[in-house]
C-alpha cells in the first residue's frame, strides 16, 4: 500500500475538522479518515460536510470501524480531470478498497453517496455485505422530482436541508473563514456538475438494483424537502432485500440533513443493523 499527500495544508482549527490520513489510488493522492474497531464499514458522503470527523461518525465507531473517504473533486482529494460519472467513482473505490485490505464491506451512503454507494453494489455485489442508504438520491420517480440543488440560493439552502431550522447547525456550515467556505464550496460544485448534472439520476439502476442481494437499509428523515418520499418507496422496492426506517426528530423534525440533526439515533439504528446483519450478510 503506497502512502502519499499532497503539498502540506494550511492550519484549521473549526469545528470536527481533523486531519486525515492519505492512502494514493492509481497516482490520485485521497484523503480519508478512520476510527473505531469491529466490521468495516465505509461511509460514502454526501455533497459536503467533507473535511470532518462528526458526531456520527464518532458514534458508529463505538461498534465498528468506520472508514470515510473523501470523493475525488470533494474535501481535500483534488479533483481529477477522468472523473466524468459515477462508474469512475466506482472503479476508483474499487482499488481504494483493494488498497485498504477490505475484502468485504457494510456500505454507508448519504444523498449523493448513497447513489454512490447504490451504483457500487450493483457492480460489485461481491464485496458488499450489507447497504445502507440514508436519503439517497439516484433514481428516476415520474412526477416527483428531486429539487434542483444546483437552482437553490444560500438562503434556500438551509430551509431545504434543515426544513427550516438551519440556525442550531451553523457550526457545521463553516469552512474556516468565509472566502475558504466560498471556495470549498465552489470546488465542490464543480465536481457535483460532472457526476450527476444531466441527468440527476440513474435509469439503469431500475434493472440493475436486484444484483444487489445483500440486506439492505434505506433510511429517510421525518420530511426531506431535497428527496421526495416516493423516491424512499420506490428504492425499498427495487431492492431485494431492504427494509424502511424513519428517524424522527428529537426536537424538530429532520430533514435532509439529518445525519448531523440525530447523529446518536441515526448512529445507532446503523451499527444496529450492521451488527446483526455480520460478515456473511451477502454470501
Amino acid at each position: 500500500m503506497t502512502e502519499s499527500r499532497p503539498a502540506a495544508q494550511p492550519e484549521r482549527s473549526w469545528k470536527y475538522y481533523t486531519k486525515p490520513e492519505w492512502i494514493e489510488v492509481r497516482g490520485l493522492p485521497t484523503a480519508y479518515r478512520r476510527g473505531g474497531r469491529g466490521e468495516p464499514v465505509v461511509y460514502l458522503h454526501g455533497a459536503g460536510l467533507t473535511r470532518r470527523w462528526l458526531p456520527l461518525f464518532e458514534t458508529m465507531a463505538r461498534t465498528v470501524d468506520v472508514i470515510v473517504p473523501e470523493h475525488p473533486g470533494f474535501g481535500d482529494t483534488m479533483l481529477p480531470p477522468w472523473l466524468d460519472g459515477f462508474d469512475d467513482l466506482v472503479v476508483h473505490y474499487d482499488e481504494l478498497f483493494d488498497l485498504l485490505g477490505l475484502e468485504a464491506v457494510h456500505l454507508v451512503g448519504h444523498s449523493i453517496g448513497g447513489w454512490l454507494a447504490a451504483e457500487y453494489a450493483t457492480f460489485y455485489p461481491h464485496r458488499v455485505n450489507s447497504l445502507t442508504l440514508i436519503a439517497p438520491l439516484g433514481l428516476r420517480v415520474l412526477d416527483h422530482p428531486i429539487r434542483d440543488i444546483f437552482r437553490m440560493t444560500p438562503e434556500e439552502a438551509g430551509p431545504a436541508l434543515f426544513n427550516g431550522s438551519a440556525g442550531p447547525y451553523a457550526e457545521f456550515l463553516s469552512d474556516g473563514d468565509e472566502v475558504e467556505t466560498l471556495v470549498q464550496g465552489y470546488s465542490e460544485l464543480t465536481a457535483l456538475g460532472r457526476l450527476m448534472w444531466n441527468p440527476r439520476y440513474d435509469v439503469k439502476l431500475d434493472r440493475r438494483l436486484g444484483r444487489v442481494t445483500c440486506p439492505a437499509l434505506v433510511v429517510a428523515p421525518d420530511e426531506d424537502r431535497i428527496v421526495p418520499r416516493e423516491h424512499i418507496g420506490r428504492w425499498s422496492e427495487l431492492l431485494p432485500q431492504a427494509r424502511v426506517e424513519t428517524v424522527a426528530g428529537t426536537s424538530a423534525s429532520t430533514g435532509h440533513l439529518l445525519i448531523i440533526q440525530e447523529p446518536e439515533k441515526l448512529g445507532k439504528i446503523v451499527t444496529e443493523f450492521v451488527t446483526t446483519t455480520g460478515p456473511q450478510g451477502n454470501r
